[in-house]
């Protein structure tokens, strides 16, 4: 998903509440898919005043895109309930794929729910289908 975003042109982020030092660790056999993002903004940047539920992350990282982004133009895919609820209140849409063990009712406040990544159909958000 995150190569045919990126070879269509769609600009990507992460916007983690894990602190740069401890996602250094974690992804750094996973460079190579990081590199694909515009940037990177974790829980300890000083423009993130609030963690999760607070929408500050998630405004934090579409302010830095180069072009000016409407939130309701962002498309986020969050695991956690903290998540979503941070990203509706930024005034975001929300994919959720959250661990099968959650309790439904945290399903509520997402767009779409989804079991896995493979399930994502891009073109229904109005994103670049993927080619068989």
């Amino acid at each position: 998903l995150i190569h045919h975003l990126h070879t269509n042109g769609i600009p990507l982020a992460v916007a983690t509440g894990t602190h740069k030092h401890h996602f250094t660790l974690k992804t750094q056999n996973h460079q190579e898919i990081f590199s694909l993002m515009h940037h990177i903004v974790t829980g300890d940047d000083p423009d993130v005043k609030a963690g999760k539920p607070c929408p500050d992350i998630f405004l934090a990282a579409m302010r830095r895109f180069e072009c000016d982004v409407d939130p309701s133009n962002c498309l986020v895919f969050e695991d956690a309930p903290l998540g979503v609820l941070a990203a509706k209140t930024a005034g975001m849409h929300v994919v959720m794929v959250p661990d099968a063990r959650l309790d439904v009712s945290y399903h509520k406040e997402a767009d779409q729910v989804l079991s896995s990544l493979l399930d994502f159909n891009p073109s229904a958000w109005g994103l670049p289908p993927f080619k068989d």
